[in-house]
């Protein structure tokens, strides 16, 4: 008895009580009070309100020369494909172009002369690529630094010999080293080409200071580097005309192979890959459909045991 009466107890406690909760906060609204003519007028002023204000913005966006930055278009390359390898005619040649216009600014610190071998130079090509630089070595044994003809293991050199020293040169700014340069920049290498093809004059409205030039696929616009390639700015031992843009083409290949030497074996690699690989399935859907088939349609009687 006393466990149903407090059975119906807390099932009367449980039930929400019919409070016309709604009708209370309602009431306490002022928007019941306004009259159509009201509603009309402060949503009229909302829109204006935000049409302006999409104005103002736009045009401002319009004036502003930070907003000027471009996306570098997307270029169909050579290497592109999944199965396709780099141009290294066009790796030898933008190995010239960094040589000949690139090296007087930008280091290259990760890359040696070994690398080379293989890729875009022979052994003995390498070898005299490396003689023509002197490199500080040392000591000696009366203990001093002396200067000696390059070798395969050594670096590409640095034109500064300290990072102040490149700042000094080049009113402030430092020039990043090219070594991956390509996978340190969003774009890659469409925004290497991008950017050696994209110098033009400065618009309207924008100000730039003294040593710095105008180039929209630069983040901000303006650039400390001046346009390093023109025209026959130099020429090709292979004969291939020095155009601008073949020479911008070159060295982002060039620049596409130092950041990631690995590529032409990575995808040899893949295309090992998909051809085990496809033996291992075939081999697989073999065993399950001939070896497994006896099993998969067999069929279980049970006969009892006669008596």
């Amino acid at each position: 008895m006393a466990a149903s009466v407090g059975r119906i107890c807390r099932a009367g406690l449980l039930k929400s009580p019919h409070v016309p909760t709604i009708n209370q906060f309602s009431s306490l609204s002022t928007t019941r009070e306004w009259t159509k003519g009201r509603k009309a007028l402060l949503g009229t002023i909302g829109m204006l309100a935000g049409g302006a204000g999409a104005l103002l913005l736009a045009l401002d966006r319009s004036v502003r020369a930070s907003d000027l930055e471009l996306h570098p278009p997307k270029h169909v390359w050579s290497h592109s494909g999944m199965f396709s390898s780099l141009d290294h005619a066009s790796v030898r040649r933008g190995y010239e172009v960094y040589k000949q216009v690139c090296a007087a600014c930008h280091s290259m610190r990760f890359i040696a002369y070994r690398n080379l071998v293989g890729v875009t130079h022979t052994e003995e090509e390498a070898k005299a690529e490396a003689e023509e630089q002197m490199v500080l070595d040392g000591p000696n044994e009366q203990g001093e630094m002396f200067k000696r003809p390059g070798k395969l293991s050594d670096y590409f050199p640095s034109p500064y010999p300290n990072e102040e020293a490149a700042r000094a040169a080049n009113n402030g700014a430092y020039p990043p080293d090219l070594s991956y340069i390509v996978s340190a920049r969003h774009g890659g290498e469409d925004y290497i080409f991008a950017l050696l093809t994209g110098y033009c004059d400065a618009p309207a409205g924008v100000v730039l200071r003294e040593g710095q030039y105008f180039n929209p696929y630069f983040p901000g616009g303006a650039i400390s580097m001046a346009q390093a390639l023109y025209n026959e700015a130099m020429e090709y031992t292979d004969g291939t005309p020095a155009t601008a843009s073949q020479l911008a083409k070159d060295i982002s290949t060039f620049l596409k192979w130092t950041a990631e030497p690995e590529h032409d074996d990575r995808k040899k690699m893949l295309m090992k890959a998909i051809g085990i690989f496809s033996f291992l399935m075939a081999i697989t859907y073999y065993i399950k459909r001939m070896k497994f088939s006896t099993l998969k349609t067999r069929k279980i009687e049970f006969r009892p045991k006669e008596k």
